[in-house]
Parts: structure tokens; sequence; C-alpha cells
């Protein structure tokens, strides 16, 4: 899980966590997260980081990383002692091959000879396939995790309460939620959750998640899908 902070104030990132937490308590209790700072004006000095880490402590929290991959935060980390981690959030998308291949260099002919015409351009390279879905078919129980790299998840069944399910793209769920549910892990915005019957304990896309407790009441129980829209994580009946 990603903690973004937008200040180095201590006092408020531990009253904002104390009061997240306190909507789900046994779900935060000693969770692993990894601090992302881009949203600072400035990358801040090492005093008042470790401040931050010490309230995110404080908070019941452990900081087991940091996001980023600049000469700066390599800096950040090894003065901290936590290992860089990628950027949880994709800030675009990459370029098609069309647009990021390079054109070949027009040859310069010879003072003394007839320039030749340039010959035809290689055929592009051919796109890399996409993966297929990874299908789930036995039910996902308590303490299980089941992650799919690069690629939708699809359960056939359901997902116990204490299980989690995680994809780099969407979730599929033709069964009931009742655990944690991912999608866009590595910050794919576009991704969405749909599931048969929602009981769901956190459902997350790239990053931004919202747990059972904050979630309207008539969507329990309900075919449910997920999306998120900037910052915001909404929900609505499947086909609603």
């Amino acid at each position: 899980m990603q903690l973004r902070i937008r200040t180095t104030d201590t006092g408020a990132i531990l009253d904002e966590l104390t009061g997240r937490i306190a909507s789900a308590p046994n779900f935060f209790r000693r969770t692993a997260v990894c601090l992302d700072i881009s949203e600072l004006a400035e990358i801040p000095a090492i005093g008042p980081l470790k401040g931050v880490l010490d309230a995110i402590r404080r908070a019941g929290m452990l900081s087991v990383g940091l996001a980023g991959n600049s000469p700066e935060m390599e800096a950040v980390s090894t003065a901290l002692n936590l290992p860089l981690l990628s950027a949880f959030r994709a800030a675009t998308q990459p370029a098609s091959p069309a647009q990021s291949a390079t054109p070949p260099p027009t040859p310069t002919p010879a003072p003394t000879k007839v320039a030749e015409p340039a010959p035809p351009p290689a055929p592009p390279a051919a796109a890399e396939v996409g993966l297929a879905s990874m299908i789930h078919s036995q039910p996902v129980r308590s303490g299980q995790r089941i992650y799919a790299r690069n690629r939708d998840l699809v359960i056939t069944t359901g997902v116990g309460a204490g299980a989690e399910v995680i994809a780099d793209g969407c979730l599929h769920i033709y069964g009931s939620l009742r655990g944690r549910a991912m999608a866009g892990a590595h910050g794919q915005l576009g991704a969405r959750v749909f599931c048969q019957e929602f009981h769901a304990e956190l459902v997350s896309i790239a990053g931004v998640f919202r747990v059972f407790e904050t979630i309207p009441t008539e969507l329990s129980g309900k075919p449910v899908q997920a999306w998120l829209d900037g910052d915001d994580l909404h929900f609505a009946l499947v086909g609603g």
C-alpha cells in the first residue's frame, strides 16, 4: 500500500492517519506502506522526513520503502536506509511503437557520387501481444493472495474475508467479494473492479482506496463496479 503525503507537518499527518485507521482498525494495524513524497513542493530535509516516518509508525503502520526513481530520491533512500521503489502511478500512457521509434538518419551523399535513393524503412516491429487474462477457478480463501501481473484477473468463484486479489489491469469476480480487491496495481488509472456480490473489506484502484465502512450500504450484496475519476473512487450497480 502506498501513502502519499502533501505536508511534512507530523501533527496533521498523525491526525489524518488516525482518522483513516479508525474506520478499519484491524485492516490498517501494522500495515506495510510505501511513502510517496512526489506531491511536496520539494524534497524535504532528512530530519523532517524522519519525523514523518515516526508519525506513520505512531499511527500503527510500518514504512517499508520510498516511491520514486530520481537521483535525489536515491540519496534520501540511502540516508533513511529504506529501499527505493518505482512510482506507484503511471504519469502518462506509454507511446505507441510508431510514436516512439526514432526515424533512421538520412544518408549524406559523398561529394563525388550521385546520391542514391534511401532504402524503404523497415517495417515496424510488431507490438508485444498483451497477456491473456489470468483465470482463477478456485475459491480464494482467507490469507491467500492472487496477483495477475500486467493483465486482468478473473475469479470465477468467490473471494473470502481476509483474502487479497490484485491485478495490474481490471478485476472480474463472478461471485462474492468479501476480501480486498486491488486493480491497477501499477498505476493504470482506467482499471476497474467488477463483482457479482459486493461485501469487500477494501477496494483500491491505482492506489486510491475505500474501505467497506465508507461505501454506500445499499450496494452491499449487489453486483457492483468500481472505477477511478481523478482522485475519487466511485461505486455503482453493474448496469446501473
